[in-house]
């Protein structure tokens, strides 16, 4: 089994990435796991609290079980993985069954802030892109995938996104075998870990 780490700041394009090495390999072996469905479970709290919880630190992540989930899918049993809900910033009690595969991808912005996960990546990949962009990128999203008004996205970008970025993410790019800048999409470093892909396959 070939695991594969993706991270960078929100809106660098990570899942675009993911989605290009996905379109490349066989169908049936790879399997996704994002980070976002391992954000820690908050039903104690009232959805007040909730809302103010810093969901960019690495504490929000319930990084014991995806490094439990992990170890399950390399002795190769399925994983029950949780589904999470961004309109009540909470998990909705709901899984989905996840069998290993040949390639697994993880993907998210805090995933290498974790030494234990570090550990258990075989490839580690950053995605970098400006800062303007991931903004932009995360305002589109937010407003419309996510219900969030523009002042709410603003406010948790420069409250917590932004300096949480620059404390805990960008710092990751040392740990990482490959960086890919993503401004402009960038097909050759794509290309590269394709070949690597295929290659350990």
């Amino acid at each position: 089994m070939l695991i594969i780490g993706i991270a960078g700041g929100t809106g660098c394009g990570k899942t675009t990435v993911v989605n290009t090495i996905i379109d490349e390999l066989p169908e049936g072996e790879v399997v996704v796991i994002s980070q976002d469905s391992y954000y820690k479970e908050t039903s104690h709290l009232s959805y007040e609290e909730r809302v103010k919880i810093n969901f960019d630190h690495p504490r929000s992540i319930d990084f014991d079980l995806l490094v439990s989930h992990l170890n399950d899918l390399k002795k190769n049993k399925s994983i029950e993985q949780p589904v999470y809900s961004f309109v009540k910033h909470n998990r909705t009690g709901d899984t989905i069954l996840t069998k290993p595969r040949k390639v697994v991808i993880v993907e998210g912005i805090l995933i290498l802030t974790n030494p234990e996960i570090r550990e258990l990546f075989d490839i580690k990949i950053f995605v970098h892109a400006d800062s303007d962009e991931r903004l932009i990128r995360r305002l589109k999203r937010d407003i419309s995938e996510r219900g969030r008004d523009i002042d709410e996205v603003l406010t948790r970008y420069q409250n917590t996104l932004k300096p949480m970025h620059e404390q805990f993410i960008e710092p990751m790019k040392e740990y990482a075998d490959i960086i890919i800048p993503n401004n402009k999409y960038n097909t050759v470093a794509v290309d590269i870990v394709k070949t690597i892909i295929s290659e350990r396959l």
